[in-house]
């Protein structure tokens, strides 16, 4: 399993783009400085009226494929 730690800051206007599919994955920077790629859809769950804030750590299996995105403090 891999473990990737990044801190996203978002827009609601942002993340309407996301909501609404007309795009289906996000970049990010990880605390290391790798450039992660996963499906928009799993951040649905952490957006709010002010956007998406907050530190995340997501899990993919040794295959690159996704198990979990999860907030973290």
């Amino acid at each position: 399993m891999k473990e990737f730690y990044f801190t996203l800051s978002m827009s609601y206007s942002q993340c309407l783009a996301y909501y609404k599919g007309r795009i289906s994955a996000v970049q990010v920077i990880d605390d290391a400085g790798r450039k992660i790629r996963f499906p928009a859809n799993k951040l649905l769950p952490y957006m709010s009226q002010i956007g998406i804030r907050g530190r995340f750590r997501l899990l993919l299996d040794a295959n690159n494929k996704f198990i979990r995105l999860d907030r973290v403090h």
